[in-house]
């Protein structure tokens, strides 16, 4: 689309950049790292477009200033909040302003006018948290919610899942603070634009003029083209200038996309909650015959109608167990709707009528009520992450966004459904569809090939295709994404040109040189232009790990990551405790992995030497739990292996990787004369040492036994060959040998008699100081050592190695003996869970226990295995602290990461520790969380026991 808007000058450099901005805004954080700029060349889109900084404002003091230097000097500025975009509206080539580090505060909430004051930053779930006490909520919900912030939300004008009820953000909009690209301050109302002091009158009414005049030269085409169904994204939704609409600046400015005004503030109106909901969950053979049902649904006045495909589901089941998705109907295809109320039963009656008439239909396979919360939220957590589950299939293959936001009336939407698959055959393309079916709106990633020039024409080919069929249908090209770079292009498919000139004079109006996130719905960049696949590479990198599920390597496993974000959230899930406390896009799972991505790229000097991303990888805790917690499972706990080892490679390492990354090697020196070492590394030549070594002297560390102590009360074991292995690791054998003789009882009195084997080793230290050729000759040796052809299970008493030889050792270790014992590999947990399935029960359980699941039994072994235990064996209250202890391995021992270790602690575990009677028993499995919650507790209350010594007669902690 060609307009009246120009081009933005491109003659800045960065030095210019930083230079006026450190003289006139001298408070504002700038960063022009190639790290930082790597981190923010991205979103959750098909594109890649470095920024020539990256700054961070505090206030809108700070905004004002960028502004007025970028103005002056022609520098273009994007505005962004969790870098979610799938149409690459959070990505621009100028300054990138990231409003979610700092204006993120609820300024105000008026309880009885149901308004919320907010900066733009912050994240939907912190103002639902805020709102919550007063029986309120904000309406739109994406599934992004729990990253996404208010001000991303007004700039796309975004939904959400329950949007048949709630519509769009602007509809919930009562002001909005903006700053103008000259550096102006004005709000926006339902009345108009108003400028907020003196110096600003001049600007904001010439501005209000324009735009009054565009709207009388065009109101017989804004009236016929604009707003004709609900999810009417695409283009300026100029009709709320209308006469008849009263100048609603507030509307017209959603879904805008940061090209007209940055958003420093809003004030925005809430909803009360209903006091009864209820989820009914509709299996179909077919997305086409669910969204045939959709008009006979929304009779009944929904609050949402979501729909998605098996594809997802398959996705889900495969990544994280078969329990991670529950309750579902039987299907090939599902409809989630939510029906709500002011009684209960008035609406499970509702929902029953509803049941009948679909049943009457004849198109739905099952239905079924879902009244259990886990269930409930098993199955949001699916439709939540449908972006990231259809990213990376089953069969690991890659989709793509693009396409991803189309929608129709929802009475047209089967008749859409059935041509678009037949358009997607055509071009012999397949896509996972999801999306909010009750709003007409669907989402789809497609198997697009844009890493090849074939593949990118043939996007395209497909693309304009796609567009002109949604057209034919009544529809529009975005639903709730914004146009971006991705579909800016074809809203020439769309519109008309009087229209699109009137989008241009819109824009113009605003930002007359062009400086707000250029390149997007007016003058955009075409839309194959910027791909991020597109990179020239012609070598893949050889990686230590095998990397078993990305046969592109290293380059294929870090390329897994497409900027969903989920790993930016501060609730649900392990997932990312670094980023939890720190704030930091450098310091997510999706920071990473778009840095390693640049690094492989060649964009980072140094290649795997490189300096920005050692940075990147230094507060990375391994613990694993973003490849479980990532819908497209990036395991950046093997990644950072991967880099340490290559970085550090013929080269001095931190002193850490010598003191804790062969920590097996001392402990085994150390059982060997256990008494005068203990006594010198508890005394002031000890704290030399460890300092020597870059261990903190913050903590207590733990006192070393003697080589044989483990051997003591052990259970009488077979000793057959073939029978069950318990492996005491290098920690327990160390500092808890009295677990040995614990686990080895329980499992014997449980019906599982096992042979103890104390000179086993992981390896783990190694991988995670990435020392991998000593850890595969480690690991080789161990499988080597445990391998028998029909052994029986091996049972490892500490979590972190029982998921290091089930996990790492195949993917280092190209052996059959290598699979065969990860295939065998158990916790305890797990061994027990299997003897439970058999029917034993111990005599006695404690009726209450706090629980700290290790990460990487989490990870590797599922979420809730210790927690489903425990309920199965009769324990009545779980108290579970979900996130990371802190100390993961190494890392919270280590001189440099002690305080954020700390603060990693208190996103979960510190509070439940001190919300807990002291005569509750805490339970941590892993080593590295019994040093943390001792090191928590102090003298206050006793410290964390293993499952095994909790089931222990002679051990148990509740029963002295």
């Amino acid at each position: 689309m060609t307009g009246t808007t120009p081009s933005p000058a491109a003659s800045a450099t960065t030095a210019d950049l930083t230079e006026a901005l450190r003289r006139e805004v001298p408070s504002l954080r700038v960063d022009t790292s190639g790290g930082r700029r790597a981190q923010y060349a991205y979103d959750a889109s098909n594109y890649r477009v470095p920024p020539l900084a990256v700054a961070f404002p505090a206030d809108a003091d700070e905004v004002v200033g960028a502004h007025k230097v970028c103005h002056r000097l022609g520098v273009p500025v994007t505005s962004r909040g969790a870098g979610t975009s799938m149409a690459g509206n959070a990505v621009g080539t100028g300054l990138v302003l990231d409003l979610s580090r700092h204006l993120r505060r609820v300024l105000e909430i008026d309880a009885d006018g149901r308004t919320a004051r907010v900066e733009a930053g912050i994240v939907l779930d912190d103002l639902q948290d805020a709102a919550a006490p007063y029986g309120l909520a904000f309406g739109p919900d994406p599934s992004s919610h729990s990253r996404c912030t208010i001000g991303g939300m007004i700039g796309n004008d975004a939904c959400g899942n329950h949007s048949v009820r709630y519509g769009r953000t602007g509809e919930h909009l009562v002001a909005l603070d903006l700053v103008l690209a000259d550096g102006t301050r004005a709000i926006a109302d339902r009345d108009g634009l108003r400028a907020v002091d003196e110096a600003g009158r001049e600007r904001v009414a010439q501005l209000t003029a324009r735009l009054r005049g565009i709207v009388e030269a065009n109101l017989a085409a804004i009236r016929l083209t604009l707003g004709r169904i609900p999810r009417q994204v695409s283009g300026y939704q100029l009709q709320h200038l209308l006469p008849e609409h009263g100048f609603d600046a507030v509307r017209v400015l959603a879904g805008t996309e940061g090209t007209c005004a940055t958003v420093v503030s809003a004030t925005v109106r809430l909803m009360p909650k209903p006091p009864a909901a209820l989820l009914v969950a509709l299996g179909y053979d077919d997305v086409v015959d669910a969204a045939e049902d959709v008009p006979l649904i929304l009779k009944f006045s929904p609050a949402a109608v979501e729909g998605l495909d098996e594809a997802i589901v398959a996705t889900m089941r495969h990544r994280r167990g078969a329990a991670s998705v529950t309750g579902l109907p039987e299907g090939r295809a599902w409809l989630y709707v939510d029906l709500d109320g002011e009684e209960p039963q008035q609406v499970a009656a509702e929902a029953e009528r509803l049941l009948d008439e679909l049943k009457a239909a004849g198109r739905m396979v099952s239905g079924r009520l879902i009244a259990d919360r886990f269930e409930r939220a098993s199955l949001w957590r699916v439709r939540e992450d449908g972006a990231g589950l259809a990213a990376r299939l089953t069969d690991g293959s890659a989709s793509w966004p693009g396409w991803e936001d189309a929608a129709v009336a929802p009475d047209r939407l089967a008749g859409y459904l059935r041509d678009f698959r037949a358009l997607m055959a055509d071009h012999r393309l397949t896509g996972v569809l999801y999306g909010h079916f009750g709003a007409g709106c669907v989402h789809v990633r497609i198997d697009f090939r844009p890493d090849t020039d074939d593949g990118r024409a043939a996007m395209r080919a497909f693309l304009t295709d796609a567009a002109r069929l949604v057209v034919r249908h009544g529809g529009t090209l975005s639903g709730e994404h914004g146009d971006g770079r991705a579909r800016g292009e074809l809203l020439s498919v769309m519109y008309e040109r009087p229209m699109l000139d009137a989008f241009a004079a819109f824009k113009h109006a605003w930002d007359p040189q062009g400086l707000l996130n250029p390149g997007i719905l007016v003058d955009p960049r075409p839309l194959d232009a910027d791909l991020a696949l597109d990179t020239g590479r012609t070598t893949t990198p050889q990686s230590v790990f095998a990397l078993l599920e990305d046969p592109d390597g290293i380059a294929g496993a870090v390329g897994r990551c497409v900027g969903v974000g989920r790993c930016r959230s501060h609730s649900g899930g392990v997932m990312c405790p670094s980023y939890r406390a720190t704030g930091d896009e450098q310091h997510s799972t999706r920071g990473r992995a778009r840095t390693l991505q640049e690094m492989l790229r060649g964009a980072l000097p140094g290649g795997w030497r490189s300096r920005e991303t050692r940075e990147a990888l230094d507060l990375c805790l391994s613990c694993k739990a973003c490849s479980s917690d990532c819908p497209v499972g990036v395991d950046m706990a093997t990644y950072k292996s991967e880099f340490l080892h290559h970085h550090y490679r013929w080269r001095p390492r931190p002193l850490s990787h010598y003191s804790l990354g062969w920590l097996p090697l001392w402990t085994a020196l150390a059982g060997r004369m256990p008494k005068p070492v203990n006594a010198v590394m508890g005394s002031r030549l000890g704290a030399w040492i460890a300092r020597l070594g870059g261990v903190t002297t913050k903590r207590s560390l733990p006192a070393f036994h003697g080589r044989r102590a483990w051997r003591r009360g052990l259970a009488a074991g077979p000793a057959d060959a073939t029978s069950a292995v318990l492996v005491v690791d290098s920690f327990t054998r160390a500092f808890r040998p009295e677990l040995a003789g614990a686990a080895s009882r329980v499992l014997a009195e449980a019906g599982l008699p096992t042979r103890a084997r104390g000179d086993i080793c992981c390896g783990l230290t190694w991988i995670t100081t990435g020392q991998l050729g000593i850890a595969r000759r480690v690991l080789a040796r161990t499988a080597a050592a445990v391998d028998t052809p029909e052994g029986g299970p091996i049972v490892v008493t500490e979590p972190s190695c029982a998921a290091t030889l089930a996990k790492d050792l195949p993917e280092l270790v190209d052996s059959d003996a290598a699979r065969r014992v990860a295939a065998r590999v158990r916790t305890f947990t797990g061994a027990l869970a299997e003897r439970v399935a058999e029917g034993w029960r111990p005599e006695r359980v404690p009726d209450e226990v706090v629980l700290q699941t290790h990460c990487h039994q989490y990870a590797v072994f599922g979420a809730g295995q210790q927690r489903d235990l425990l309920r199965d064996l009769g324990i009545e209250k779980i108290t579970e602290a979900t996130g990371c202890c802190g100390v993961a391995g190494n890392f919270g021992f280590e001189h440099d990461h002690y305080d954020v270790s700390l603060a990693v602690a208190d996103q979960a575990l510190r509070p439940r520790l001190e919300a807990a009677d002291p005569g509750t028993p805490v339970l941590a499995d892993g080593f590295s969380c019994q040093m943390q919650i001792e090191h928590l507790v102090g003298d206050d209350r006793p410290g964390a026991t293993h499952l095994a010594q909790l089931l222990d007669d002679a051990q148990s902690p509740w029963r002295t």
